[in-house]
Protein backbone atom coordinates (compact mmCIF):
# COMPACT_ATOMS: atom_id res chain seq x y z
CA UNK A 1 0.00 0.00 0.00
CA UNK A 2 2.64 2.82 1.05
CA UNK A 3 4.29 1.40 -2.49
CA UNK A 4 0.81 2.17 -4.28
CA UNK A 5 0.35 5.64 -2.72
CA UNK A 6 3.56 6.88 -3.26
CA UNK A 7 3.44 6.41 -6.64
CA UNK A 8 0.35 7.63 -7.74
CA UNK A 9 0.97 10.96 -6.25
CA UNK A 10 4.04 10.50 -8.17
CA UNK A 11 1.83 10.20 -11.49
CA UNK A 12 -0.52 12.69 -10.44
CA UNK A 13 1.98 15.67 -9.91
CA UNK A 14 3.97 14.58 -13.21
CA UNK A 15 0.43 14.66 -14.96
CA UNK A 16 -0.62 18.16 -13.23
CA UNK A 17 2.82 19.39 -14.26
CA UNK A 18 2.05 17.91 -18.08
CA UNK A 19 -1.49 19.60 -17.95
CA UNK A 20 -0.09 23.21 -16.52
CA UNK A 21 2.96 23.25 -19.84
CA UNK A 22 0.04 22.27 -22.07
CA UNK A 23 -1.90 24.95 -20.57
CA UNK A 24 1.10 27.15 -21.47
CA UNK A 25 1.54 25.89 -25.13
CA UNK A 26 -2.46 26.99 -26.17
CA UNK A 27 -1.62 30.06 -24.61
CA UNK A 28 1.71 31.08 -27.47
CA UNK A 29 1.39 32.25 -30.21
CA UNK A 30 4.00 33.42 -33.36
CA UNK A 31 4.51 36.84 -32.16
CA UNK A 32 5.36 35.79 -28.61
CA UNK A 33 9.09 34.45 -30.19
CA UNK A 34 8.78 37.40 -32.38
CA UNK A 35 8.98 39.71 -29.05
CA UNK A 36 12.56 38.05 -28.72
CA UNK A 37 13.54 39.02 -32.12
CA UNK A 38 12.45 42.38 -32.08
CA UNK A 39 13.16 42.90 -28.10
CA UNK A 40 16.21 40.80 -27.49
CA UNK A 41 18.33 43.12 -24.93
CA UNK A 42 14.56 42.52 -22.31
CA UNK A 43 14.92 39.06 -23.12
CA UNK A 44 17.97 37.68 -23.30
CA UNK A 45 18.59 39.63 -19.82
CA UNK A 46 16.33 38.07 -18.08
CA UNK A 47 16.64 34.34 -19.39
CA UNK A 48 20.75 34.41 -18.50
CA UNK A 49 19.04 35.67 -15.35
CA UNK A 50 16.96 32.76 -14.52
CA UNK A 51 19.94 30.06 -16.01
CA UNK A 52 22.79 31.66 -14.05
CA UNK A 53 21.70 34.32 -11.35
CA UNK A 54 18.97 31.92 -9.51
CA UNK A 55 21.40 29.34 -8.57
CA UNK A 56 24.24 31.91 -7.69
CA UNK A 57 21.77 34.01 -5.46
CA UNK A 58 20.13 31.00 -3.84
CA UNK A 59 24.16 29.11 -3.33
CA UNK A 60 25.49 32.53 -1.69
CA UNK A 61 22.21 33.15 0.15
CA UNK A 62 22.53 29.60 1.77
CA UNK A 63 26.48 30.23 2.74
CA UNK A 64 24.95 32.46 5.29
CA UNK A 65 21.91 29.59 6.66
CA UNK A 66 22.01 27.16 8.98
CA UNK A 67 18.83 25.07 7.32
CA UNK A 68 19.68 21.10 7.72
CA UNK A 69 21.46 20.40 4.34
CA UNK A 70 18.52 18.13 2.49
CA UNK A 71 16.82 21.71 2.80
CA UNK A 72 19.56 23.56 1.41
CA UNK A 73 19.38 21.28 -1.64
CA UNK A 74 15.48 22.11 -1.85
CA UNK A 75 16.34 25.28 -1.72
CA UNK A 76 18.65 24.95 -5.04
CA UNK A 77 16.32 22.61 -6.71
CA UNK A 78 13.87 25.69 -6.09
CA UNK A 79 16.42 28.18 -7.59
CA UNK A 80 17.04 26.12 -10.83
CA UNK A 81 13.10 25.82 -11.51
CA UNK A 82 12.48 29.66 -12.63
CA UNK A 83 9.24 31.02 -13.91
CA UNK A 84 6.17 28.64 -14.32
CA UNK A 85 2.90 29.84 -16.03
CA UNK A 86 1.45 31.39 -12.46
CA UNK A 87 4.32 34.10 -13.67
CA UNK A 88 3.16 35.09 -16.12
CA UNK A 89 -0.94 35.29 -14.80
CA UNK A 90 0.72 37.83 -12.64
CA UNK A 91 2.32 39.47 -15.47
CA UNK A 92 -1.11 39.56 -16.96
CA UNK A 93 -2.62 40.77 -13.26
CA UNK A 94 -0.22 43.81 -13.08
CA UNK A 95 -0.25 44.96 -16.87
CA UNK A 96 3.20 43.86 -17.51
CA UNK A 97 4.91 42.74 -20.81
CA UNK A 98 2.99 39.17 -20.72
CA UNK A 99 4.62 38.54 -24.55
CA UNK A 100 8.00 38.65 -22.87
CA UNK A 101 6.70 36.64 -19.73
CA UNK A 102 5.63 33.99 -21.98
CA UNK A 103 8.85 33.73 -24.25
CA UNK A 104 11.05 33.53 -21.21
CA UNK A 105 8.73 30.87 -19.48
CA UNK A 106 8.35 28.92 -23.29
CA UNK A 107 12.50 29.12 -23.69
CA UNK A 108 13.74 28.59 -20.25
CA UNK A 109 11.40 25.48 -20.07
CA UNK A 110 13.34 24.27 -23.02
CA UNK A 111 17.30 25.02 -21.00
CA UNK A 112 16.06 23.08 -17.84
CA UNK A 113 16.03 20.02 -19.24
CA UNK A 114 19.31 20.09 -19.49
CA UNK A 115 20.54 22.65 -16.73
CA UNK A 116 18.48 20.99 -13.64
CA UNK A 117 20.67 17.55 -14.00
CA UNK A 118 23.81 20.07 -13.50
CA UNK A 119 22.97 22.65 -10.89
CA UNK A 120 20.69 19.95 -8.97
CA UNK A 121 23.85 17.37 -8.97
CA UNK A 122 25.92 19.96 -7.88
CA UNK A 123 23.83 20.46 -4.98
CA UNK A 124 23.76 16.93 -3.98
CA UNK A 125 27.05 16.35 -4.06
CA UNK A 126 28.30 19.51 -2.29
CA UNK A 127 25.55 19.44 0.43
CA UNK A 128 24.88 15.90 1.11
CA UNK A 129 28.49 14.22 0.65
CA UNK A 130 27.17 11.10 -0.74
CA UNK A 131 27.27 10.85 -4.05
CA UNK A 132 26.37 6.80 -4.12
CA UNK A 133 22.91 7.91 -2.19
CA UNK A 134 21.76 11.36 -3.64
CA UNK A 135 22.14 11.38 -7.42
CA UNK A 136 20.32 12.85 -10.19
CA UNK A 137 20.53 10.60 -13.08
CA UNK A 138 21.16 12.56 -16.30
CA UNK A 139 19.45 10.76 -18.85
CA UNK A 140 16.79 9.81 -17.46
CA UNK A 141 15.64 12.87 -15.99
CA UNK A 142 16.06 14.43 -19.40
CA UNK A 143 13.90 12.04 -20.49
CA UNK A 144 11.28 13.02 -17.60
CA UNK A 145 11.32 16.59 -18.14
CA UNK A 146 10.78 16.62 -21.32
CA UNK A 147 7.71 14.26 -21.00
CA UNK A 148 6.10 16.80 -18.68
CA UNK A 149 7.40 20.14 -19.79
CA UNK A 150 8.55 20.53 -23.61
CA UNK A 151 6.59 17.98 -25.21
CA UNK A 152 3.20 19.03 -23.42
CA UNK A 153 3.90 22.53 -24.61
CA UNK A 154 4.76 21.94 -27.86
CA UNK A 155 1.26 19.59 -28.26
CA UNK A 156 -0.15 22.88 -26.72
CA UNK A 157 1.23 24.41 -29.67
CA UNK A 158 0.16 22.26 -32.07
CA UNK A 159 -3.15 22.91 -30.74
CA UNK A 160 -3.77 26.30 -30.79
CA UNK A 161 -2.14 26.02 -34.52
CA UNK A 162 -4.69 23.36 -35.69
CA UNK A 163 -8.09 24.06 -33.85
CA UNK A 164 -8.05 27.94 -32.70
CA UNK A 165 -11.88 27.64 -32.27
CA UNK A 166 -11.40 24.63 -29.71
CA UNK A 167 -8.04 26.28 -27.99
CA UNK A 168 -10.30 29.44 -27.22
CA UNK A 169 -13.13 27.50 -25.65
CA UNK A 170 -10.70 25.33 -23.49
CA UNK A 171 -8.46 27.97 -22.28
CA UNK A 172 -10.75 29.94 -19.96
CA UNK A 173 -12.00 26.26 -18.25
CA UNK A 174 -8.68 24.68 -18.23
CA UNK A 175 -7.63 27.58 -15.78
CA UNK A 176 -9.89 26.59 -12.92
CA UNK A 177 -9.35 23.13 -13.60
CA UNK A 178 -5.52 23.07 -13.22
CA UNK A 179 -6.06 25.62 -9.97
CA UNK A 180 -8.03 22.40 -8.89
CA UNK A 181 -5.32 20.46 -9.61
CA UNK A 182 -2.33 22.39 -8.17
CA UNK A 183 -4.31 22.94 -5.04
CA UNK A 184 -4.60 19.07 -4.74
CA UNK A 185 -1.17 18.56 -5.08
CA UNK A 186 -0.35 20.91 -2.50
CA UNK A 187 -2.88 19.57 -0.12
CA UNK A 188 -1.51 16.26 -0.75
CA UNK A 189 2.39 17.15 -0.04
CA UNK A 190 0.74 19.11 3.23
CA UNK A 191 -1.53 17.50 4.88
CA UNK A 192 -0.85 13.78 3.84
CA UNK A 193 1.53 11.66 5.70
CA UNK A 194 4.98 10.31 4.11
CA UNK A 195 3.04 6.54 3.56
CA UNK A 196 0.76 8.76 1.38
CA UNK A 197 2.71 10.82 -0.97
CA UNK A 198 3.12 13.91 1.62
CA UNK A 199 6.30 15.46 2.75
CA UNK A 200 5.48 15.28 6.38
CA UNK A 201 6.21 18.58 7.10
CA UNK A 202 5.82 19.99 10.68
CA UNK A 203 5.04 23.57 11.36
CA UNK A 204 8.51 24.10 13.19
CA UNK A 205 10.05 22.60 9.63
CA UNK A 206 8.08 25.33 8.01
CA UNK A 207 8.68 28.27 10.27
CA UNK A 208 12.72 27.00 9.98
CA UNK A 209 12.65 27.83 6.01
CA UNK A 210 10.33 30.40 5.87
CA UNK A 211 12.82 33.07 6.81
CA UNK A 212 15.41 32.11 4.28
CA UNK A 213 12.70 30.88 1.50
CA UNK A 214 11.29 34.73 1.77
CA UNK A 215 14.31 36.50 1.63
CA UNK A 216 15.50 34.41 -1.58
CA UNK A 217 12.18 36.03 -3.08
CA UNK A 218 12.36 39.29 -2.16
CA UNK A 219 16.19 39.60 -3.25
CA UNK A 220 15.11 37.77 -6.59
CA UNK A 221 12.60 40.21 -7.45
CA UNK A 222 14.48 43.39 -6.57
CA UNK A 223 17.52 42.31 -8.13
CA UNK A 224 15.98 41.93 -11.07
CA UNK A 225 14.53 45.53 -10.85
CA UNK A 226 17.82 46.88 -9.68
CA UNK A 227 19.72 45.01 -12.75
CA UNK A 228 16.63 46.65 -15.10
CA UNK A 229 17.47 50.23 -14.05
CA UNK A 230 21.84 49.26 -14.50
CA UNK A 231 21.15 47.57 -17.83
CA UNK A 232 18.51 50.95 -19.07
CA UNK A 233 15.69 48.15 -19.50
CA UNK A 234 12.29 50.03 -19.74
CA UNK A 235 10.65 49.38 -15.89
CA UNK A 236 8.05 47.39 -17.13
CA UNK A 237 10.15 44.80 -18.61
CA UNK A 238 12.30 44.70 -15.48
CA UNK A 239 8.98 44.62 -13.82
CA UNK A 240 8.12 41.51 -15.95
CA UNK A 241 11.66 39.64 -15.45
CA UNK A 242 11.29 40.16 -11.63
CA UNK A 243 8.30 38.41 -11.08
CA UNK A 244 9.29 35.82 -13.83
CA UNK A 245 12.21 35.47 -11.08
CA UNK A 246 10.33 35.40 -7.52
CA UNK A 247 8.16 32.96 -8.78
CA UNK A 248 9.41 29.76 -9.62
CA UNK A 249 7.78 26.46 -10.58
CA UNK A 250 7.18 24.65 -7.79
CA UNK A 251 5.54 22.17 -9.32
CA UNK A 252 8.30 21.08 -10.82
CA UNK A 253 10.53 21.85 -7.80
CA UNK A 254 8.16 18.70 -6.32
CA UNK A 255 8.67 16.63 -9.08
CA UNK A 256 12.64 16.61 -9.08
CA UNK A 257 12.77 16.18 -4.97
CA UNK A 258 10.02 13.84 -4.29
CA UNK A 259 9.60 12.33 -7.34
CA UNK A 260 12.86 11.84 -9.13
CA UNK A 261 15.38 11.85 -6.30
CA UNK A 262 12.55 10.75 -3.96
CA UNK A 263 13.07 12.73 -0.66
CA UNK A 264 10.60 14.67 0.78
CA UNK A 265 12.80 16.65 2.51
CA UNK A 266 14.25 18.33 -0.42
CA UNK A 267 10.55 19.04 -1.40
CA UNK A 268 9.73 20.98 1.56
CA UNK A 269 11.14 24.22 0.72
CA UNK A 270 9.27 24.04 -2.70
CA UNK A 271 6.21 23.49 -0.54
CA UNK A 272 6.98 26.65 1.93
CA UNK A 273 7.63 28.93 -1.18
CA UNK A 274 4.37 27.86 -2.85
CA UNK A 275 2.37 28.84 -0.18
CA UNK A 276 3.44 33.27 -0.04
CA UNK A 277 5.41 33.50 -3.59
CA UNK A 278 2.05 34.66 -5.38
CA UNK A 279 1.20 36.92 -3.01
CA UNK A 280 4.84 38.60 -2.41
CA UNK A 281 4.96 39.14 -6.26
CA UNK A 282 1.71 40.55 -6.27
CA UNK A 283 2.44 42.54 -3.30
CA UNK A 284 6.12 43.51 -4.73
CA UNK A 285 4.16 44.33 -7.94
CA UNK A 286 2.18 46.81 -6.70
CA UNK A 287 4.64 48.51 -4.62
CA UNK A 288 7.17 48.90 -8.15
CA UNK A 289 4.48 49.94 -9.60
CA UNK A 290 3.11 52.72 -7.29
CA UNK A 291 7.36 54.11 -6.93
CA UNK A 292 7.58 53.95 -10.97
CA UNK A 293 4.08 54.76 -11.72
CA UNK A 294 5.34 57.78 -14.38
CA UNK A 295 7.31 55.03 -15.93
CA UNK A 296 4.45 52.78 -16.42
CA UNK A 297 1.82 55.13 -17.38
CA UNK A 298 4.52 56.50 -20.18
CA UNK A 299 5.45 52.96 -21.49
CA UNK A 300 1.62 51.95 -21.89
CA UNK A 301 0.64 55.07 -23.60
CA UNK A 302 0.07 54.58 -27.01
CA UNK A 303 2.61 55.42 -29.07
Amino acid sequence: MEALSFTFIDIFISVVLASIMFGLGLSLTIDNFKNIVLFPRAFFIGLSSQMIVLPVIAFVLLLFSNLPDAFKVGIMILAACPGGTTSGFVTFLLKGNVALSISLTAVNSLLTIFTIPVIVNFALRYYMHQDQDFYLPVISTVIQIFLVTLLPASLGVLVRILKPVFTQKLQNPLKYILIILLATVYSIKFFAGVNHGGTGITLNEALMIIPIAFLFNAICFFFSIALGKLTSLAIRDAFTVAIELSLHNTTLALLIAGTIIRNQEMAKPALVYSMFSFWTAVLFGIITKYVYKKQFKEEQAPK
